[in-house]
C-alpha cells in the first residue's frame, strides 16, 4: 500500500465527519418549520438510539484499530478476517435491537418520560428508524473497514450522496407526512448509502468469500477485538454520562440566558474541534499501520506530527472565534446579555479548545497503537472529579454559574490532556500492538 499521508486521509474525514453532523440537523430543522412539539420528539428518540450505538462503535472501534495494524503488518487474510467478523457481529446485533424498537419503542419512550403527542411522535420516528437500525450497523461497519484501506474520500462522498437525498425527501415528505416522512428520509438514505459502501467494498477492496474465514469462528478475533472495543466505548459512555450528570446540577443554578449561552456556546465550539476529531481519526489510522509494521519510531514521530498540525489548526480557529465572538452568538440570538455571556466563554473556551484537542489526537493515537486502558481509566477519573465534582463546587456551592462550569470543563480536558501526552512520551503504547500479541 502506498504511504498515507495525514491530511490526505484527514480532509475527507472532516468532510464526512461535517456532514454526518448536519444529517441529524436537517432533520431537526425542517421538522421545526412544521411542528415544534415534532422537531422535540425526533431529537428525544434520537437520545435513545445514540445510547444502543455504543454496541456498534464497540466492534467499529476495535476493528478500525486490528484492520490497519494487520494491513501494516501484511498479514491481508487476517485482515480481511476482522472485516468479516465485524460486519457479520455489526448486523446481527443491529437486527436484535431493531426488533427490540419495533416491538418495545412506546414502552422505552415512556421510560424516559415522553408523553402525549411528544410520545405519538417519537414512536413514529423510533419505530421506523429504530427499526431499521441494523442499516446503520452495516453503514458503521462498512465504512469503518474502507477508511481503514486509506480510502477516505469514497466514504466522503457517499455521505455527501447520502445529505443530499435525505434533504431533499424531507424537504418533499416532511410537509406530508411530518415525523413519519422525516424517518422514512433518513431510513432510505441510510439504505442506498450502505448499500452503496457494500458494492464498493466487494469489488474494489474483498471479496464476498471472506466470510468463509469464519469458519470455524473465530473466537480468539472476537475477544481480542471486545478487549479493544469496550473500553474505548466506555469512555465515550462516561464522558457523556458526566456531561448529562453535569447538566442536571447545574441546570437549577444557572439563569435562562446562561442556559442558552451555554448550548450556543457548544454549537459553535463543535466547529473549533471537528478538524481535530478529522485529525485524529486520520492518524489512528497511520498509527495502526506502522505500529503493525513494527516502525515504532516512526508511528512516535507520526504521532507528534499529527497532534501539533491539529494544535495549529485549533488555535488558528480559537482566534478567529475571540475576534467573531460577538458575531458568532449574534447568529443565535439578538439577546445582548445572551451575547456577552457566549462572549466571554468564547474567550475562556480558548484553553478547553487546546485540552480537547490533545485528547481528540492522542488518545486517537494511543488507540491506533492497542493502548485502550490507560486512556478509559484517565477519563473517568478526570470526568468525575473534574468535571463534575469541579462543576457543583464552582458553578453551586461557589455561585460561580456557567463561567464556574466553564473552569471545571477547562480543568478536566487539560489535565487528561498533559497525562496523554506523557503516556505518549513514556512509550507504554509500543507493547499493546494486536499484531504482536496474537497469532490468527
Amino acid at each position: 500500500m502506498k504511504k498515507m499521508k495525514l491530511f490526505s486521509l484527514a480532509w475527507p474525514i472532516f468532510i464526512e465527519t461535517a456532514l454526518f453532523m448536519l444529517l441529524g440537523f436537517v432533520d431537526v430543522f425542517i421538522l421545526s418549520n412544521y411542528d415544534d412539539l415534532a422537531a422535540s420528539s425526533v431529537n428525544t428518540a434520537n437520545q435513545i438510539v445514540s445510547i444502543v450505538t455504543i454496541v456498534f462503535n464497540i466492534l467499529s472501534t476495535a476493528s478500525a484499530v486490528m484492520i490497519s495494524q494487520y494491513l501494516g503488518a501484511k498479514q491481508r487474510e487476517s485482515a480481511s478476517q476482522v472485516a468479516a467478523l465485524s460486519i457479520t457481529m455489526q448486523l446481527f446485533f443491529g437486527i436484535v435491537v431493531s426488533a427490540v424498537f419495533l416491538l418495545f419503542n412506546r414502552p422505552i419512550l415512556q421510560l424516559i418520560g415522553a408523553d402525549g403527542q411528544l410520545l405519538d411522535y417519537a414512536s413514529q420516528y423510533l419505530s421506523i428508524v429504530g427499526g431499521s437500525i441494523f442499516l446503520q450497523a452495516l453503514l458503521s461497519a462498512v465504512s469503518v473497514i474502507i477508511r481503514n484501506h486509506g480510502f477516505t474520500k469514497i466514504t466522503m462522498f457517499v455521505s455527501l450522496g447520502m445529505n443530499l437525498l435525505n434533504t431533499s425527501m424531507d424537504v418533499i415528505l416532511v410537509p406530508q407526512m411530518g415525523v413519519t416522512g422525516a424517518a422514512i428520509a433518513t431510513c432510505v438514505s441510510r439504505t442506498l448509502g450502505g448499500l452503496v459502501l457494500a458494492v464498493i467494498l466487494f469489488k474494489r477492496i474483498e471479496k464476498p468469500s471472506i466470510f468463509k474465514l469464519l469458519i470455524p469462528f473465530p473466537f480468539t478475533q472476537l475477544k481480542a477485538m471486545l478487549k479493544i472495543g469496550v473500553p474505548s466505548a466506555m469512555e465515550t459512555f462516561f464522558y457523556n454520562l458526566s456531561q448529562l450528570v453535569i447538566t442536571s446540577i447545574v441546570l437549577n443554578c444557572l439563569t435562562e440566558n446562561e442556559l442558552v449561552a451555554k448550548t450556543y456556546v457548544q454549537s459553535i465550539t463543535m466547529l473549533f474541534y471537528l478538524c481535530a476529531m478529522a485529525i485524529g481519526q486520520a492518524s489512528q489510522i497511520m498509527i495502526g499501520h506502522l505500529v503493525g509494521a513494527g516502525e515504532l519510531d516512526e508511528a512516535y514521530r507520526q504521532g507528534y506530527r499529527s497532534y501539533f498540525a491539529a494544535l495549529l489548526i485549533t488555535i488558528i480557529s480559537c482566534a478567529f472565534g475571540v475576534l467573531l465572538r460577538v458575531q458568532l452568538a449574534g447568529i443565535f440570538t439578538d439577546n445582548t446579555e445572551v451575547i456577552d455571556i457566549c462572549s466571554t466563554i468564547l474567550l475562556m473556551n480558548c484553553i478547553l479548545e487546546l485540552g480537547r484537542t490533545t485528547n481528540i489526537v492522542v488518545i486517537a493515537c494511543l488507540r491506533g497503537a492497542g493502548d485502550v486502558y490507560f486512556p478509559t481509566m484517565c477519563a473517568i477519573f478526570s470526568n468525575w472529579l473534574l468535571s463534575v465534582l469541579g462543576s457543583y463546587l464552582l458553578a453551586v456551592v461557589c455561585g460561580m454559574g456557567v463561567y464556574g462550569m466553564w473552569i471545571a470543563l477547562t480543568a478536566d480536558e487539560c489535565v487528561r490532556g498533559v497525562l496523554m501526552l506523557l503516556r505518549w512520551r513514556s512509550g507504554k503504547w509500543r507493547g499493546k500492538s494486536i499484531v504482536k500479541n496474537q497469532t490468527v
